[in-house]
């Protein structure tokens, strides 16, 4: 009769830390030549990106975020957008996150005004846009929630929530899988405009495509209460005509149907 497995044994769940510089003078990009570096090694690394952050597992540097700064500070109205890339080590590049104005007005919108974050993951080698949004059913002082699915190797959607906790020092959340079981913990602490996540994740839900929606996740809350303010704006603006919306070309194409006749 075979062993049954000790505890020892058993899957460990998966573990990392995602950790926000609190300065842009970080290891990566010091050096007059290091963005060239980083562009010369991926087209995805742009003249106006900006590291911000780092992932570690077991003490080793696995990934680095980086986000659009010129298009996210310099821009005002429909020309600021939130885009947050994922990179190996390496800096070749894993997956990108897109704050949608078009979703997020749409949603934000139809909740009177109540600010709703959407967000598009395009994931390298993954066919699937992954589509992570803010919950509009929140009563005041409740916490925020947000939702997405990833559809996995055995074609089955799979279909996660994460609630911010009741009681909050830093940021933290809970992941919960589809039938409402704890799967995850986001543990926050957040200092300044600097900070770091301790993420844990029930072996059974281990995944490299589920742990790139958190890592960008974790990234994004660096940008959660400034997205919020940004659509309040937009919407308030929009509503007494000080606003005409009009979607960069790199948003309008997520929207496209892929069976359109070119």
């Amino acid at each position: 009769m075979a062993k049954k497995p000790s505890a020892k044994e058993k899957t460990p769940n998966r573990e990392y830390e995602v950790k926000l510089w609190v300065t842009d003078l970080n290891p990566t990009e010091v050096g007059i030549y290091q963005a060239s570096r980083h562009r010369a090694k991926s087209r995805q690394f742009t003249k106006d990106m900006d590291i911000f952050a780092e992932v570690k597992e077991n003490g080793e540097r696995t990934h680095l975020l980086a986000y659009r700064k010129g298009l996210w500070q310099d821009n005002n109205g429909m020309g600021k957008r939130l885009v947050i890339k994922l990179f190996t080590a390496e800096m070749n590049w894993r997956a990108t996150l897109d704050l949608l104005l078009g979703r997020s007005l749409q949603l934000t919108h139809g909740a009177g005004g109540f600010p709703v974050t959407a967000f598009s993951i395009n994931i390298a080698n993954h066919d699937q846009i992954v589509q992570v949004e803010r919950s509009a059913y929140k009563w005041a002082g409740t916490p925020e929630k947000f939702s997405f699915f990833i559809l996995k190797d055995d074609g089955k959607p799979y279909f996660y929530r994460l609630r911010r906790n009741w009681i909050n020092i830093g940021d933290d959340y809970k992941l919960y899988d589809e039938h409402d079981r704890l799967v995850g913990k986001l543990n926050g602490r957040v200092i300044n405009i600097g900070g770091k996540w301790k993420v844990r994740v029930n072996a059974k839900h281990a995944d490299p495509r589920l742990d790139t929606v958190l890592q960008l996740f974790c990234g994004m809350l660096k940008f959660n209460e400034d997205c919020r303010h940004h659509l309040e704006d937009l919407v308030s603006n929009m509503h007494d005509g000080k606003l005409i919306p009009k979607l960069e070309h790199q948003e309008t194409e997520l929207y496209m149907n892929p069976r359109r006749v070119r």
